[in-house]
């Protein structure tokens, strides 16, 4: 057998069900002075697969404190069935996780369990992305005032926007600091959940719908200006309020860069 037919043939049997050698791979084992050929695969089948659930659950420990041992280990079996491996590094095995369990289970429980996979995923992401200088608020406040109205702002690298429905936040802090797992709840009003790193620290904080959206809309390239008009059913707090939203996520570090243009 050819080696690249022999690792085809290899990487289908690791990532089946059956530990039992297939027929195709026998021919080519050689027994060892105390294991045989067969055995020696099964085990390496058996930590392979292993070493895959442990990274989800280390991906996903929320998820797994909600579902417990087994069946987490039954829905990670089946997502590894539709989703194996395909990166050389083990950070993207549960990338597709999320999407998959909306898919999978049934409607009531997937909404919320996919969320908390979302927010836990977006803590991976964030904990990886490139890095980059926050824009500070005393370089935007040392700014012409004339310049203000057409400042667009760019999100950190590290940045991650996820609207929450449930109580995602409550879940996954509940078992980061090892206390008592809550049930999952519908949020009475939906927020957001922003997540991003700041001094190699992966940092988070919740935040109304309403600033959420408006944060989403001023990256999404919008000048403060527009952002101004967006907000124009606050009356003659628009401004005031738009500029406050400014200075936290400043503060917060989670901008990047800003285009001031000199006015025509």
């Amino acid at each position: 057998m050819r080696l690249n037919d022999w690792q085809r043939e290899l990487e289908r049997y690791l990532l089946g069900d059956d530990p039992q050698a297939m027929h195709a791979l026998l021919p080519e084992l050689r027994d060892g002075p105390t294991l045989s050929g067969a055995r020696g695969l099964a085990i390496y089948h058996n930590a392979y697969r292993a070493r895959l659930l442990e990274t989800l659950r280390d991906d996903y420990p929320a998820a797994h404190a909600w579902l417990g041992d087994e069946a987490f280990d039954t829905l990670m079996l089946a997502y590894l069935r539709e989703h194996p491996p395909r990166h050389y590094s083990l950070r993207w095995l549960g990338e597709q996780l999320p999407g998959f369990i909306e898919q999978h289970l049934i409607a009531e429980q997937a909404a919320p369990l996919a969320e908390l996979a979302r927010l836990e995923w977006a803590f991976t992401l964030a904990f990886d992305a490139a890095d980059a200088e926050a824009l500070s608020l005393e370089q935007v406040a040392a700014l012409p005032a004339e310049h203000w109205p057409t400042l667009k702002f760019a999100a950190h690298p590290s940045l991650q926007r996820l609207p929450c429905r449930y109580n995602s936040v409550a879940l996954w802090r509940a078992v980061k600091e090892d206390a008592e797992f809550p049930g999952s709840q519908p949020l009475a009003t939906e927020e957001w959940c922003l997540v991003w790193r700041q001094a190699r620290i992966c940092r988070y904080r919740t935040a109304s719908q309403q600033e959420g959206a408006a944060l989403q809309y001023l990256l999404g390239g919008a000048s403060f200006a527009e952002l101004c008009e967006s907000l124009s059913r606050h009356g003659e707090q628009a401004p005031a309020l738009a500029a406050g939203w400014l200075k936290q996520w400043l503060q917060d570090s989670l901008l990047v860069t800003s285009r001031a243009p000199a006015p025509g």
